[in-house]
This record gives C-alpha cells, sequence and structure tokens, in this order.
C-alpha cells in the first residue's frame, strides 16, 4: 500500500506540473495579432502592442482602450493502450481568455498604459473511468496578469519601453488511483492559488527606414508558489494513509523572447514574421512539499527543453476602413515523447490563421479572427507514465489533438 500511495502522490504532482506544459501557454491577445499569427512584435500599431512590444505604443497618440476575448475549443484523443486499439477522446471544454489593454501619450517623448490578460490557462478533462484514469481525469489552470508599461522616444525612430508584472494564478487537478486489496479507487482532487507573483518585460521598436519596422521584447520569467489542498476519498480503512492536507509547490513559467521584422511591400500590403525563444528549461525539477510530516516531499525531475515558435504574417488594406489579415506559425514542443501525459497531450503543431479588422467610425474599430491548430499525431513507445498505478506498463499509445479559435476584438479611441 505504501508503494501505491508513493505513486499516487509522484503522479499527482507531475500532473500539477504539466500545468506549464507548452501548450498551457497563450498566446492569442489580440484578434488582429491571432489573425496575423501572432507576428506582431514589429508591427504592435495598436493597444495590444503592451503584451507584444510595448514599445509599439509609442507608434500612436491620444487615449486609446481595448477590449476582447477569444473562445477555445481544444480537442484531444488518445488511441491505446498499445497493443490495444480502443479510442478515447477527452470532454469538448470551451475557455475565453479576456484582454483589456488602455494606452495614453502624455507627450511627445513619453506614453503608458495598462495591460489585463491569460498567458497561461486552459485544460483538459476526460471521462471518469477512462483507460488513463490514473494520471488524469481533469486538469485546469487559470492565470491572469496585470501590467503597467512606460514607454520612451529614444530618437525619432527608436522606441523603447519597460513594464512591470503582477499575476495570480489558481490550478485544479483530479485523479484516481487504486486502493486494492479493497473495492474501487480513491478519487483525489487538489486545488492550488497564488495571490502575488511578479516579473518585468521590456520592449524596443526600431524603423531605420520608411516602410521597414523591427523589434523585440521580453516577458521574464514569473516563480508562482502555490498553496493548496489536497483531499482524497476512498476506503474507510485508508483514511490514515491517502494523502490529505496542504500542499505548497513552487513553479517558474518561461521567459519569453521574441525578435520580429515588418515591411511595407506596398502601401496597402505589409508582411511581418516573427522568431519567438521559449525559455521551458528553467522547468528542470518539480518540488511539492506536504504540510503533514507522515508524507515525506517529493521532488521530480522534469527534463523541459527551450523551444522556439516560428511566425508569418500579413495585413492587406482593401480600403481605407478594411483589412484582411492572414498568418501561419510552427511551434514546437518543449516536451520529449516519453514525458508526454493525458492531461496535456503535447507535440508540435501548426497554427493557420486568418481575420479582418474595420474601422466603423473614427472612433471605434472592430477585429475578428479564426485559428485553427492542429498538433502532429504523436505516438509515444517509451512511456514514463504507468498506466494501472502499480504496474511498470508505460502509458504507450498515440495522441491527436487540436484546436479552434475565435477571437473579437473592439478598440476605441478618445
Amino acid at each position: 500500500m505504501k508503494v501505491k500511495l508513493v505513486t499516487f502522490v509522484f503522479t499527482l504532482i507531475l500532473l500539477l506540473g504539466k500545468a506549464y506544459a507548452g501548450g498551457f501557454q497563450l498566446n492569442e491577445h489580440s484578434a488582429k495579432a491571432m489573425a496575423m499569427g501572432g507576428a506582431f512584435t514589429a508591427v504592435s500599431d495598436d493597444p495590444s502592442a503592451l503584451y507584444f512590444n510595448g514599445a509599439g505604443i509609442m507608434q500612436f497618440d491620444g487615449t486609446h482602450f481595448m477590449l476582447g476575448t477569444t473562445m477555445i475549443a481544444p480537442a484531444f484523443s488518445f488511441r491505446g493502450v498499445t497493443p490495444a486499439v480502443t479510442q478515447y477522446d477527452a470532454k469538448k471544454q470551451y475557455f475565453f481568455p479576456t484582454h483589456f489593454y488602455a494606452t495614453h501619450r502624455i507627450n511627445d517623448d513619453f506614453a503608458v498604459g495598462l495591460a489585463f490578460n491569460s498567458p497561461f490557462g486552459l485544460g483538459s478533462e476526460w471521462d471518469d473511468n477512462w483507460v488513463g484514469k490514473y494520471l488524469a481525469i481533469k486538469t485546469e489552470l487559470q492565470v491572469f496578469t496585470i501590467s503597467p508599461i512606460v514607454a520612451y522616444k529614444v530618437m525619432d525612430n527608436l522606441f523603447v519601453s519597460a513594464g512591470f508584472v503582477y499575476s495570480f494564478a489558481n490550478v485544479t487537478i483530479t485523479q484516481k488511483t487504486p486502493q486494492s486489496p479493497f473495492a474501487g479507487d480513491a478519487f483525489t482532487s487538489l486545488t492550488g492559488k497564488d495571490n502575488a507573483a511578479f516579473g518585468y518585460n521590456l520592449g524596443v521598436m526600431y524603423k531605420p527606414v520608411e516602410g521597414l519596422s523591427l523589434g523585440a521584447s521580453f516577458h521574464s520569467q514569473i516563480k508562482y508558489s502555490f498553496k493548496g489542498t489536497a483531499t482524497t476519498t476512498g476506503a474507510s480503512q485508508l483514511a490514515s494513509l491517502l494523502p490529505n492536507g496542504d500542499v505548497t509547490a513552487d513553479l517558474k513559467a518561461p521567459y519569453n523572447l521574441a525578435f520580429g521584422v515588418a515591411y511595407d511591400v506596398i502601401p496597402e500590403l505589409k508582411l511581418s514574421a516573427d522568431l519567438q525563444l521559449v525559455g521551458w528549461s528553467s522547468y528542470d525539477t518539480l518540488k511539492v512539499d506536504f504540510s503533514n510530516p507522515a508524507y515525506s516531499d517529493i521532488a521530480s525531475p522534469r527534463n523541459y527543453k527551450n523551444s522556439y515558435i516560428v511566425r508569418f504574417g500579413a495585413d492587406y488594406k482593401l480600403l481605407p476602413e478594411l483589412s484582411v489579415l492572414g498568418g501561419i506559425y510552427f511551434d514546437k514542443s518543449p516536451v520529449d515523447p516519453q514525458y508526454v501525459n493525458p492531461s496535456l497531450p503535447e507535440s508540435d503543431r501548426l497554427g493557420f490563421s486568418f481575420g479582418v479588422n474595420y474601422k466603423l467610425t473614427n472612433s471605434l474599430q472592430a477585429s475578428a479572427s479564426y485559428l485553427f491548430i492542429r498538433n502532429k499525431q504523436l505516438t509515444v513507445t517509451d512511456s514514463q507514465e504507468h498506466y494501472t498505478g502499480v504496474s511498470t506498463s508505460g502509458f504507450n499509445g498515440t495522441y491527436n489533438a487540436y484546436a479552434n479559435l475565435v477571437s473579437l476584438t473592439l478598440s476605441y479611441s478618445l
């Protein structure tokens, strides 16, 4: 029984760690940027620049507000466990991360802004009795950030920015574990939150010649110190052995470093490209501490690797008040196949997007976009996860995943 409990607790903290896998990083923080494949670092010509490159807010005068949301509908499936070919589909879920930005040009040299968005989030949910119930049933993460930013004009064609980030987050995880020799399974729910985590961001934009823009932005690591509770119900004979009580865990969200270029091929057509580097190697070990001395603290190696995203976008002005947008990107997974877990079936993926930006009045604009993300089919043959909770057999099989995203953003200028 002690072996099973150790296996259960070990798996539980692995699931908590999975909440920071690459697929939980959100880059969809405005409809226009999403329509351009996220290749927005050197564009940043609306208030969402506060996320993509704060220096960009020096490009426009006055006071501006932007509010929007993105509907994200992911879909996961698993076929296995090898050699079985049974297919299991995750439950349908919908997520609505919201973004809000406000900017104000103080004078010719300074501008300020305030940003609110969700840089990490999403989740997965499987049937309570599916084959992987001892690895994952429900995983859900919400991360929110508030960031005041100041931008400065160094020269007429060179702008810089710096911002402070305040973040808060919560996570919920549920799964089962066998409780042999007693009948049935134990059911565990873990909830945790961090109400105060901090970071910073930097931006620079340079326009060496007319029609050409170069940009770079940096979002620092943010360390979250989750405090939560593990609640386990099972056979009454095991009540004193099942893990219950307070837990703490420190996790680091990765840094993001982006470089971008944008060029006006003709007055009506702007092309852009980004390279986004994601510092997942900071997530090498996860340690969970139990306040109850009956349970040993556990440290788990995660072995994540630094990753990258390559993005391309286009903005074509059909009419003075109407632009059509398009984009494509490739997102490299930071996780080796043997560490993939059904809480988030992670693999390399492609994104294809399009949208429109329409000026309704002199003060009001609307942007709408659609993004389709397709994960590369991933077959795992040397899984480090154990699908029975006690067996040494790996959770080998084939994962498929995709997502549909629809975004709407409204902008208002004074």
